[in-house]
């Protein structure tokens, strides 16, 4: 990674956002030579955001250099993004300084989503999808008496990924699922999950429903109380508002609106990647493997706008999905390329090295697309809308 001038010929992409998807797509846009890359990101680090339940239990720091992970002539500004100027071709920072730029890649991501509609949760509940609310949360239960019970609230990956992190750390862990742990995961995947969450000495709430947070204890949908000294709020994720706040038309949740090859519905000079992007009214899902597939394919509907060739219709499929059951254990859990999950699954000690061995390979990736940007992994063949998905009209 180095900075480098500018020349008034040279053509400027800015990235906004150095998480997995636009690290990628910095990286995979030095296919071209004599681009001006600029990648703005609000950390000096980057976030493995796959590892922050760790990070919060004290068993991995979560964090790598770019320096490792950015590819030669790709400057990294630290500062946010507030506003994209589309008349102007300028990018509004919260520094007070600005980016001019002939394209973007949006690949701002999700963020924390703490339930304004749950009373409490937004006072005393603890978030673990960004490293600040993480830090935030490692500083509060570095305070915390070991037996002091900690609920962990959503049953979905994060939820019981961070349950289980922590119990084995020894914590006083309670899981509420809200309805079903791990929905997404097949039967016997499920029933795998729990007895690892049993055996970790997690008390399982998988159907109940938390109505408040409170600073001491959470109440349920049927009114009973329940200590809690940390409430740890882990399901559902929000998007930065940054597209709406830039007149550019998103879906109801704040992502970016864009047709199948990831081109912004209102300028085809903006392109999204990741967790913020809504091809077709019709998201992915918001995990590390659609980031992993969809940012090298972002990148390359600009190299073909700056070449004067029309873009590529992206293309992605999954194959599973894995979490980590504490350091021991871990569920891999295989799907069809539509995301369904299949009847079967890998457990145990064999799933916890799989898992960390996506981990690590995921870093591996970023490093080796910094040295050779042709480099990307990408599936075919899951699904898309035959026809577009109508769009709603912009807010007058």
């Amino acid at each position: 990674m180095t900075a480098h001038g500018t020349s008034e010929t040279q053509t400027k992409v800015v990235v906004i956002g150095g998480g997995y998807s636009g690290t990628l797509a910095a990286n995979r846009l030095r296919r071209r030579p004599g681009l001006h890359i600029t990648l703005v990101n609000p950390r000096p680090r980057f976030v493995e955001r796959i590892r922050l339940h760790q990070f919060v239990a004290g068993t991995h720091e979560a964090t790598a250099d770019y320096d490792t992970l950015l590819g030669d002539g790709i400057e990294l500004v630290v500062d946010t993004a507030t506003r994209i100027d589309t008349a102007d071709r300028r990018i509004e920072l919260a520094s007070g300084t600005t980016l001019d730029y002939d394209y973007v890649i949006y690949a701002v991501g999700s963020t924390t989503a703490l339930p304004t509609s749950v009373p409490g949760a937004a006072e005393f509940g603890y978030s673990v999808a960004e490293l600040e609310s993480a830090q935030q949360l490692r500083s509060a239960l570095a305070d915390l008496h070991p037996a002091a019970p900690v609920t962990v609230v959503g049953g979905g990956l994060t939820g019981v990924e961070t349950a289980a992190e922590l119990a084995e750390q020894g914590r006083r862990v309670t899981l509420i699922g809200g309805g079903q742990l791990v929905p997404t995961f097949s039967g016997p995947g499920r029933r795998s999950v729990v007895k690892a969450l049993r055996r970790l000495g997690v008390t399982l709430m998988a159907a109940d429903v938390v109505t408040e947070v409170r600073r001491d204890a959470v109440v349920l949908a049927d009114g009973a109380v329940r200590p809690s000294a940390v409430t740890i709020w882990a399901t559902g994720f929000g998007v930065p508002a940054l597209a709406a706040a830039s007149g550019l038309r998103t879906d109801d949740m704040g992502r970016l609106l864009t047709d199948e090859t990831l081109t912004s519905v209102d300028d085809e000079r903006i392109v999204a990647a990741g967790d913020c992007a809504s091809p077709s009214g019709a998201p992915l899902r918001m995990c590390c493997a659609t980031a992993s597939q969809i940012g090298p394919q972002a990148a390359d509907t600009v190299l073909s706008r700056i070449g004067g060739d029309i873009p590529a219709r992206f293309d992605y499929a999954y194959a599973g999905a894995c979490i980590s059951l504490g350091r021991r254990a871990g569920i891999v859990q295989l799907a069809r390329k539509d995301d369904a999950a299949v009847n079967v699954y890998l457990g145990g000690r064999m799933g916890a090295r799989l898992k960390e061995a996506v981990c690590k390979g995921t870093l591996w990736s970023l490093r080796r697309a910094a040295r050779k940007p042709e480099f990307a992994i990408a599936f075919k063949g899951g699904p898309r809308p035959t026809e577009p998905v109508p769009l709603p009209r912009a807010a007058v």
